[in-house]
């Protein structure tokens, strides 16, 4: 597939498809990048952040959506590096999967989730050394490449993605940006040095890969479809390429997402603020919508 329409064919094509109705609700993350919690892990900045909403999520009945880059498996060789830097939020994806409200999608940082094989080996269990044996963690879990979400009555369809589909190198040579990333980049992103391969700290990749992506929205009769990849929140208007994404959990002090609640859509944003008294708590902060999602609808 030497083409991001021939690869986003595919994606949707051979994606998952979940029905809902106006009283589900989704809430979708992606590019978390969870690391080891070193310097280079740009995830421990905005953990507390990203766990207090995910806990809210949680209580609210929320599924939860990851549109890929979850895990930082580039810069990290191992996911139990991973697990124990970040527990308490695998212990709450966990609650997630457990209840069936845990739908994930891969993306080019963790694209050998492609494999089941991987994903029982290193995510059906885990060693827990409090009771010294392995202990369910998120057993059976499947990763897909897409996701459709389809409303039963109205039958519109939103095409979820991690977008990478449109980026070839990242998509196509995973694998040697991954070496890069391990050999080269990772020491220099301690020192403050952006890796110039990724679209979300390259600005002319990032605007190629966007076009891509709208081009083949027009072409699939603008068909509402959800990326993140790039890091850049977007959130059309009605009557606009109906063309989302959802940002990413490291921008610097926030995270951003979207909502999907009551046929609607909105963008969020979660960040640590100061109260009048001094103390700091975490907030959310609606940016855009909610918008219904039949405003988007073509016939």
């Amino acid at each position: 597939m030497f083409s991001a329409k021939k690869r986003l064919d595919n994606a949707y094509k051979n994606a998952k498809c979940i029905w809902f109705n106006d009283d589900s609700k989704f809430v979708l993350f992606s590019d978390c990048h969870r690391g080891d919690n070193s310097f280079a892990d740009d995830f421990a900045n905005n953990r507390n952040i990203y766990f207090h909403a995910l806990k809210h999520y949680y209580n609210e009945g929320f599924n939860y959506t990851e549109l890929g880059d979850g895990d930082e498996l580039w810069e990290n060789l191992s996911f139990s590096s991973l697990l124990y830097a970040h527990k308490n939020v695998y212990m709450l994806l966990k609650k997630f999967h457990d209840e069936d409200r845990l739908h994930m999608i891969w993306g080019n940082h963790d694209m050998v989730y492609r494999k089941e094989s991987y994903l029982k080996e290193h995510l059906n269990t885990y060693f827990d050394p409090k009771t010294g044996k392995d202990e369910d963690l998120l057993c059976d879990i499947k990763y897909h490449e897409g996701i459709v979400l389809k409303h039963i009555k109205t039958k519109q369809e939103l095409f979820l993605c991690h977008g990478h589909q449109a980026d070839w190198w990242n998509y196509l040579f995973w694998k040697v940006s991954r070496f890069m990333v391990r050999i080269l980049w990772k020491p220099l992103n301690v020192m403050g040095i952006a890796d110039p391969t990724s679209p979300a700290k390259n600005y002319k990749e990032l605007i190629k890969v966007e076009r891509r992506t709208k081009r083949w929205i027009i072409e699939n009769n603008n068909l509402i479809t959800i990326t993140g990849h790039t890091h850049r929140p977007r959130f059309p208007e009605p009557g606009d390429i109906a063309y989302f994404n959802d940002g990413s959990c490291v921008h610097p002090r926030s995270i951003t997402g979207l909502e999907i609640e009551n046929g609607a859509i909105s963008l969020v944003k979660w960040q640590i603020v100061t109260t009048e008294d001094g103390t700091l708590k975490i907030d959310r902060f609606l940016l855009e919508g909610p918008t219904d999602l039949k405003s988007y609808k073509t016939d």
